[in-house]
Order: structure tokens, then C-alpha cells, then sequence
């Protein structure tokens, strides 16, 4: 008996045991598991810390049941679906495996209830949805988005298998492109919203023809104002698509809350610390690219920001919508508005995001800030700590309430290259002890259906919402129950379907008194939705208490003229709410010339006295804003009039010169070098009085890029001293290349060239070193001169071997080298210059005619990876090969990506791969563009922005824009080999080199 009892109880025991949450490993535990056992699944949630302890982080599903999740849906009925993208860029990654039959939807379910899946299905399996970025569940439509496609799938009948196939948008960028069309997502208006970034280009329905606006315009990035990244919503069947947003980056993905706002992420050009959270005011303009030229963020301008994120967004430029939130590195991914009771108070109503970049999971806690918002950080989950292949793509909310997070697992986060195919983990974040249990939803009654309504998961959200407006009237009085008991977002919930019952438009008057500004913020979207015209409704609602109401008042007026309204709205403004300023701006698109007279003389003669009428002249595009502008700039001379020199580049271009030319009677001297920068200016038709102004502020210009821009505008040929100066600077070795290439354009080689015969032999080696730099054929030939001359010194010989670098430099020193006729002394410098060219062709016969034997698939990566390296070795490495193109810190140029951080970015896999193969991880907006003239000739860059009329590049190796007339260009190609050159590294110094970037982190 005793026997017995001992072995129940030890039976008991080890059931217990069994079913007790194992616990985490230390940090010293986890330090020695093997990098095989860390990227087990065994091992999985060992690597991500949870920053809340009263939350808990369980597996759900791993390899191999699934893998590579780019984004995730679940359903009403707790089952996980995953979009996944085995065949991933393909195209650029020939070294990779790939699945014939094409990659998968699979949707996951947990049959036993023991949290963890155990039964996966495939939905659909095809080479059509070959990297798809973007899944929805809706009713019997399953949304997939699969660049340049969106694709709806039917399952009519619900047994997993669908019965048909549908084009839903076609022409949405490039195929398979990470910064094209991204999810779909079902609003609280009955609405689905997406967005796609800014590869999407436009969006077109199924048989082609484009998505218009209510002026009749195409939604494209060809058709002003419409440019980059942008958002949109349609009806449930396609129809009544709208753009409500546009200019951002790669906007990966939308989420709406109950009162039917946006919230979205963006991520900045790679590298440049500048990722930001935005609330998506309706027609906004998010500033990535000019608005007016289409320039690149890093245009010089007048007024341009202090910080790199201002910068890159633009944020002191009328017109543009603040950001709500800085995130600086990172991938930003999936997001979503969690309305659940689950998780802790702290993440109720609150944004939720995962970023894949620094492998994190954040919630972003909003308050109301005058029209606008303030946000904080607090994070959730932090794979960087240890385990840094934790790439979360999406995070979604399941009907118990429960955060559920898809990981892609990778050394890298995608951005064309791939490290990983078969490792993919989809986990649960909830409340400790609490287990994942959905029972089977209910929607047969309306008492059912209300309680459905207000689910967290929008899957049921949705299936409650179409029930509960089919039910129409016999719905009413328990809907009518939750509007007037219910807490703020469910009310609004309720609000949104009681607007779809007959009557609905009363409910709106209704909502619009309610003592919730959020309702009432609900009841002028919902205005917009019905497609009301009760102007008297917009005139009251414009003298809400509430700025978050005005705003909505204001967005409602665009694209129709509402003076009165625009009037009562604009007498409401405070200096300082820039979100109420934009909105203000919205609302008049199209309507300046009406508005902004009346504005200015309700306010009166002393105008200029008040800052608000200041303000709204600033953000304004009437036909005499120029004028205006002019007229505040002369009563506040100083660097206080740098914004609104700045907004006179909004206005037409006749227009801004006119009143630049006039203020220069009367412009103080400070004022002048910003009018000479910003004053257009034709040399070959040149305004005698602008030139004479030039020649006599030159001299007295102290900034020197300031100076070396208005030489180089004007042909200034009588400031060669300084300009000479510049270049034999040693402070500013970027300062010191552009005075370089604006000397040559202004006086010619010959005169360079003297500087290279110089009897005194540190001067000539000085004039190589610095004029060197200049990369076209005519330096080339140059140099040429000199270290072929073995008559000359070794030492000058060696100073113009090394300086002959450069893409448009290196196809003559190739021809020297293919002809056998560079000196033996040189050689081996020569060697390395065309083994590590940017030239791919050239580097590729280099290879072969020197008989390099480091082939990128002999490297032995394990072998690497066990090594750690010399980080002061790798510092000195950097400085060599990275320096010329990467900002690290505040060195280096700015060309290809930014690798300030890139430690937190790439795992130490990833930061081997993009080194040995760069052409399969190009980053978006850093691809090799082949661009041909009319002239025959042709070169490689980066293409930063195309104009109506200009092409804006930057050449290997610069930081400096260069501006080619369109007309001038025959064809632009992309090709598929980076501009980035495979360097002719020993396994040694790779190592040190790997070990030194890990260290860059923030």
C-alpha cells in the first residue's frame, strides 16, 4: 500500500512538474549554449526577455510545421493564419533553395487546447503568392497582398479550400517588392484600409483602370500630390476606394481604432536612425520627399533642420504633418490598436508595434495634445539582449485577448536578402496563468452578436459588424443599449453600426453633442462616410470646445468649398498646434484664393501683429501668399525669416522670384546670401543684377558650403584662392572633394596639372591626394601620366596609383592593366583598386586576369562565425573600405546605407552575408540604377529622386546630389548587382572587421 501510494504520488509529482512553465535560463546559462541550441525552437523563448512580469511568453508554433512568417492573421476562431515566404526575392538570391510548388498560407490551429498548435493546413499554395507581405481574414475573404497583385480568395463554404481566386488591385509596384503593398485591415466604419509603400508607385482595379480621386485625378506617384507611400480604404467589396494619406517611406502596415483613426509606422531610408510612428491625418502629407520637386530629404534647402529626422521628413516645411513618434533605428513591421481586457491597464487602447530591426515588441501609450498627440515607449519584448535573429513581423490579437507575434528568425530582416529558409515561430504573450481558450463564437443572436461587436480580434469584430447591419432595425434597441452604457470605444463601436440602420445619419446628430470629444471626433468621420451635406452640421461642430473635433471639421471640408466653416476653424487656431495648422491647410487645398482674403480681413490692418494669421500665411498657397510672405520677411529681418524664406519654395516659381528680386532693395545683407541661394538663376541667361550681387557677396560669404554653393551657381571665376583653399583643407575631406570637382568645372585640368609638377615634391603629393579625388576620365588620364613615368619618384608614383580610384576613373586603369602597361611597382596597388571596384564588369575580369582565388562560396561561414576578431584592427578596417560610402557615427560619406548602428540591426550571420554577397540585401532606395544619356553616355548611381523635370542622383563614392535635366536621360535600368564591391578581405580581416560592426550599436 505504501508502495502504491509513492508511486501515485511520484506519478502526481511528475504530472505536476510536467505541466509547470519552464523556467528561463540566465544570462550565464544561456551564454553557453551552443549558436545550434540558441537557434533551436527549444531554445526560443530563452532568447526574448519579457519586460513585464506579470506577462508570459509561450511558444505557439515553430519550425517545422511553418516557417518565415511574414505577416499573420487570426481568425474568430482562434486559428493562427501565416503568409509565408519561403521564395523570397528569388530573383536576387539564385543561391537559395527554392519550393516549386510555390510558397503557402497555412493556417495553425491548437486542437488539444494545450496552447501549442498541433494541426497546420495548407490554404492555398502557389508561385503567385511567392513572398507574399500582407494577409487578412474577413468573412468567407481571405485578402492576400503579393506585390504588384492583391489578390481575394473565396471560401464560400468554410472547409479551408477556396473556391475561387480574385484580382482585387493589380499595378502596385514591383514584383514581390518588401516596399509594396502591405495588409489589409477592417475598421470600426464598416471600412477596410490598407496601404502600400513607397515602391507602390499606384494602384489600379482589376482590368486596369486607375483609382481616381473626386478631382478626377490618378493615384499614382506621377500625379501631384500624391508621391511615395500611401494609405487607403474601400468598402467590404472593393468599391469606393479612397487615398487618405501619402509621402511616407515603407508604411509596412495600418491599424485603425474604434473611433475610426489611423496609426501606422514608417521606416526611414536605411540606417539613418529616423523610423517614426505616425497618426494618420486624413489627406495628409507625410513628407519623405519634397512635396513640390520630389527631392530627396537630403536636398539642401533654406530652414533645413537641425536633426537627421527632422530632416528626413521634412518637418519644418508647410505642408507637412508632424510625426507622432521617433523610433530612430530600426525595420518597423506590424501594428495594431489592442482594445482587449487581457493584457495589464497600461496596454488597453494602446498602439502595440513590433519592430523587426532592433527585435523588439513596443506599446506606444498616446494622450491628446491640441489636434494632435504625445506618445511614449514602453517595451514588451526584447530578443537584442540575446538572441538577435528574433525578427517579429507582425503582432496580432486573438478573440481571448491574448498578443500574438509572428518571428521571420533571421540573421537579417529581409530588405531583399534572406539568411535562414526553414526557421519561423509564431508566439502568445498573455497574462501568467492564463491558458489560450476560445469557444466557438455565437452569431445566431443579436444578444450574441453585441458581446461579438466588441471583440478585440477583428476577424470577429467584422463577422459581428456585417451580422448586425444585415439584422438592421431588429438590431437597434441593443445596440442603442451599448452606445449609452458601454465604455468610450465600445460605445463607438456601437455608434458605427446604428449609422448603417435606416435613420443612421440621426445617430450622427446625436453622437455629435455627446459629451465624449472621441464620439464626437466619430460623428464627423461618420459624417463623411453617410456622404452628409448638412453644412449648418459642420458650421456648430467647427466651434467645439475640442481641437481633436475641429481637426476632424476641417478634414471634412476638403475637396468642397465651406468658407464659413474654414472661417469659424481658422479663427479657432493657436500658434504652436502644427497638427490644427495642417488640418487648416487640408481643409483650403484648392480654396486659398477665397479663404485667406477673408482670413486676413476679419483679423484686420496689424495682421503681421498676430503669430496665428502669421502662421496660416506660412502654411497658405494663395495666388498673392509670395507677396504676403514678403511682407513679413521685411518687418523681422534676421534668421528668424529662414521658415518663411523657405515657404516662398511652396509657392509658384514666377511668383517666389518676384518677390525674392523685390525684397532685395530692402533685405538687410544676412538676408542677401539666403536670397542668392534660393532665387532662381540662369547662367546662360544670366540676370545682370543677381550676378553682380553674387560677385560682390562672394568674397565676404563665411559658411563655406555656402560659399562653394554660390560659386558654383553663379560661375564665379574670381574667387579661385579660397576656392583652392578649400580643396588642400584637411578638416573636411567632403568639403574638400566638392571644392575639388567645382575648381576643375571652373578653371580646367591644365591648370590642375601644373599643380601636380610642383618642385617641391610634398606639394605635388598634396595636389594628388586632394585633386585626385575628382573621378572622371580626364583625372584618370592625369594620373596616368604619373605613375606610368618611372622616371619620377616612387613615392609621387605612388600617390597617383592610389588616387586613379573611382567608377568613372577605374575603365581607364583597367585598359592600362588589360594592355600590360603599368609598371610592376604599381601593380599590386592597381590590383586591389580594380579587385575591389565598383565596377562589377570590371571586377569580374580583374578576378580572372589576376587569378583571384577568394570565391564567396569557398568561405567557410561556421568557421567564421566561431572566430571572434580584433575590434580596434576591425575599426582601422572600417575606415579604409567603409568610410567611402557609409556614415559610421559622424564620420564617413553619406552614400549607402548609414552603419551607426548596424550591430543592432544585423546579427553577426547577417553582417557576414552582406559583406560576401551585397547583391542579394541592396537596401530600398540603394539599388544600382544604369543610367544612359542622350549624349551615348552612361554611368551607375543611386537614384534619390525623379522630378517633372530633373533626375537627382548620387555618384559612387559622394554625398553630394547630382541634378540631370530629364530631357537629357534616355533610360534608367536597375540592376541587380550592388554598388557595393566584394573586397578583396582575408578570412582575418573579415573576422576583425565582423567583430568591429557588431560593436555599433546605439
Amino acid at each position: 500500500m505504501f508502495k502504491k501510494l509513492s508511486l501515485l504520488s511520484l506519478l502526481g509529482f511528475i504530472l505536476f512538474s510536467c505541466e509547470k512553465k519552464p523556467v528561463q535560463l540566465t544570462d550565464e546559462e544561456y551564454s553557453k549554449l551552443t549558436e545550434e541550441q540558441k537557434r533551436s525552437p527549444e531554445h526560443a523563448l530563452d532568447g526574448i526577455l519579457v519586460s513585464d512580469d506579470r506577462l508570459e511568453l509561450t511558444l505557439f508554433a515553430s519550425e517545422p510545421m511553418m516557417s518565415n512568417p511574414t505577416n499573420m492573421d487570426i481568425d474568430d476562431r482562434g486559428r493562427v493564419w501565416i503568409a509565408e515566404a519561403y521564395n523570397y526575392r528569388t530573383s536576387l538570391n539564385p543561391r537559395n533553395p527554392t519550393r516549386a510548388e510555390g510558397d503557402r498560407i497555412l493556417i495553425m490551429e491548437d486542437t488539444d487546447g494545450d496552447g501549442v498548435a498541433d494541426e497546420s493546413k495548407v490554404f492555398y499554395q502557389g508561385n503567385d503568392i511567392n513572398a507574399a507581405l500582407g494577409i487578412a481574414v474577413l468573412g468567407d475573404k481571405v485578402y492576400v497582398s503579393v506585390s504588384p497583385y492583391v489578390y481575394v480568395f473565396t471560401d464560400a463554404d468554410g472547409d479551408d479550400v477556396p473556391e475561387k481566386k480574385e484580382i482585387l488591385f493589380e499595378g502596385v509596384g514591383g514584383e514581390q517588392h518588401d516596399h509594396g503593398m502591405h495588409s489589409f485591415n477592417f475598421g470600426p466604419d464598416g471600412k477596410i484600409y490598407f496601404n502600400y509603400g513607397n515602391e507602390g508607385r499606384g494602384i489600379r482595379h482589376a482590368d486596369g483602370s486607375p483609382i481616381i480621386d473626386p478631382l478626377g485625378r490618378p493615384v499614382n506617384s506621377e500625379t501631384q500630390p500624391y508621391r511615395e507611400g500611401m494609405v487607403f480604404r474601400m468598402d467590404p467589396d472593393g468599391s469606393d476606394v479612397e487615398v487618405l494619406g501619402w509621402n511616407f517611406r515603407n508604411n509596412y502596415e495600418l491599424a485603425t481604432d474604434s473611433y475610426g483613426r489611423m496609426w501606422q509606422s514608417d521606416n526611414d531610408d536605411d540606417g539613418n536612425r529616423s523610423t517614426r510612428i505616425n497618426y494618420v491625418m486624413d489627406y495628409g502629407n507625410y513628407g519623405f520627399k519634397d512635396e513640390v520637386t520630389g527631392a530627396d530629404w537630403r536636398a539642401r534647402r533654406i530652414n533645413m533642420e537641425d536633426s537627421v529626422y527632422q530632416q528626413h521628413w521634412h518637418l519644418n516645411d508647410p505642408g507637412v504633418v508632424p510625426n507622432l513618434l521617433q523610433t530612430y533605428a530600426g525595420s518597423p513591421t506590424g501594428i495594431l490598436v489592442y482594445e482587449g481586457k487581457l493584457l495589464p491597464e497600461e496596454y488597453q487602447n494602446q498602439i502595440i508595434h513590433s519592430d523587426a530591426g532592433p527585435n523588439i515588441v513596443r506599446a506606444y501609450p498616446t494622450t491628446p495634445s491640441g489636434a494632435g498627440f504625445n506618445a511614449k515607449i514602453i517595451n514588451l519584448l526584447d530578443g537584442n539582449p540575446r538572441d538577435n535573429w528574433f525578427r517579429p513581423s507582425d503582432v496580432t490579437v486573438a478573440p481571448d485577448g491574448s498578443l500574438f507575434i509572428s518571428d521571420w528568425y533571421d540573421p537579417g530582416v529581409g530588405g531583399h536578402a534572406m539568411g535562414d529558409l526553414d526557421k519561423g515561430r509564431i508566439y502568445r504573450l498573455a497574462p501568467k496563468g492564463v491558458d489560450y481558450n476560445v469557444s466557438k463564437p455565437d452569431y445566431s443572436s443579436i444578444s450574441s452578436l453585441v458581446e461579438l461587436l466588441q471583440n478585440p480580434n477583428r476577424a470577429t469584430h467584422f463577422k459581428a459588424f456585417m451580422a448586425l447591419v444585415e439584422k438592421g432595425a431588429e438590431a437597434k434597441d441593443a445596440l442603442e443599449k451599448l452606445y449609452t452604457e458601454g465604455d468610450s470605444r465600445m460605445r463607438a463601436r456601437a455608434f458605427w453600426v446604428l449609422t448603417k440602420l435606416p435613420n443612421g445619419n440621426d445617430y450622427i446628430k446625436t453622437a455629435a453633442s455627446d459629451s465624449d470629444e472621441n464620439i464626437r471626433v466619430a460623428a464627423v468621420r461618420a459624417y463623411r462616410n453617410n456622404k452628409m451635406s448638412d453644412v449648418s452640421f459642420l458650421l456648430e461642430m467647427a466651434g467645439d470646445e475640442s481641437a481633436q473635433v475641429r481637426r476632424e471639421v476641417a478634414l471634412a471640408i476638403r475637396y468642397k468649398s465651406n468658407p464659413e466653416v474654414w472661417l469659424k476653424l481658422a479663427n479657432n487656431y493657436e500658434s504652436g498646434d502644427r497638427w490644427y495648422l495642417e488640418a487648416l491647410g487640408i481643409a483650403a487645398e484648392g480654396f486659398w484664393d477665397d479663404y485667406l482674403p477673408k482670413y486676413l480681413e476679419g483679423v484686420g490692418s496689424g495682421w503681421m501683429e498676430s503669430q496665428e494669421a502669421k502662421d496660416i500665411v506660412w502654411r497658405s498657397r494663395a495666388s498673392n501668399t509670395a507677396e504676403l510672405l514678403g511682407k513679413i520677411i521685411l518687418t523681422q529681418p534676421g534668421r528668424n525669416n529662414q521658415a518663411y524664406y523657405r515657404a516662398l519654395d511652396f509657392q509658384p516659381s514666377n511668383s517666389k522670384n518676384e518677390t525674392l528680386k523685390g525684397l532685395l532693395a530692402n533685405a538687410p545683407e544676412e538676408d542677401q546670401l539666403i536670397i542668392l541661394r534660393q532665387i532662381s538663376f540662369d547662367p546662360s541667361n544670366p540676370d545682370r543684377q543677381i550676378l553682380s550681387l553674387a560677385r560682390q557677396t562672394a568674397g565676404s560669404i563665411s559658411d563655406d558650403r555656402d560659399f562653394m554653393d554660390i560659386v558654383s551657381k553663379y560661375e564665379l571665376t574670381d574667387q579661385k584662392d579660397r576656392l583652392r583653399k578649400l580643396v588642400y583643407q584637411s578638416e573636411n575631406n567632403r568639403y574638400s572633394q566638392m571644392a575639388a570637382n567645382i575648381y576643375a568645372s571652373l578653371y580646367g585640368m591644365d591648370d590642375i596639372e601644373q599643380s601636380f609638377s610642383n618642385t617641391d615634391q610634398a606639394q605635388s603629393i598634396l595636389a594628388i591626394q586632394k585633386f585626385g579625388s575628382i573621378d572622371n576620365e580626364a583625372m584618370a588620364k592625369a594620373l596616368a601620366k604619373i605613375y606610368t613615368d618611372e622616371s619620377k619618384s616612387l613615392e609621387l608614383r605612388t600617390a597617383a596609383m592610389e588616387a586613379a580610384r573611382g567608377y568613372n576613373s577605374e575603365p581607364y586603369l583597367w585598359e592600362l592593366a588589360k594592355a600590360d602597361q603599368i609598371p610592376a611597382d604599381m601593380l599590386p596597388i592597381a590590383e586591389k583598386i580594380l579587385l575591389s571596384s565598383w565596377n562589377g564588369t570590371i571586377r569580374a575580369e580583374a578576378n580572372e586576369k589576376f587569378g583571384d582565388a577568394s570565391d564567396k562560396d569557398a568561405v567557410d561561414l561556421p568557421k567564421l562565425l566561431a572566430q571572434q576578431g580584433d575590434v580596434e584592427k576591425g575599426l582601422l578596417l572600417a575606415d579604409t573600405y567603409c568610410l567611402a560610402c557609409h556614415k559610421i557615427g559622424d564620420k564617413g560619406i553619406d552614400f549607402g546605407p548609414a552603419l551607426t548602428e548596424i550591430g543592432d540591426k544585423l546579427s553577426k550571420e547577417g553582417l557576414f552575408n552582406a559583406i560576401l554577397n551585397p547583391s542579394e540585401g541592396m537596401g530600398f532606395g540603394y539599388e544600382t540604377q544604369l543610367v544612359k544619356m542622350k549624349d551615348g553616355t552612361q554611368f551607375t548611381c543611386i537614384v534619390n529622386s525623379k522630378t517633372e523635370n530633373d533626375l537627382v542622383v548620387k555618384l559612387v563614392g559622394t554625398a553630394e546630389q547630382k541634378v540631370y535635366k530629364l530631357v537629357d536621360v534616355e533610360s534608367i535600368t536597375q540592376l541587380e548587382e550592388s554598388l557595393m564591391p566584394k573586397f578583396p578581405l582575408s578570412e582575418t580581416e573579415l573576422v576583425n572587421l565582423v567583430s568591429y560592426l557588431e560593436t555599433l550599436r546605439k
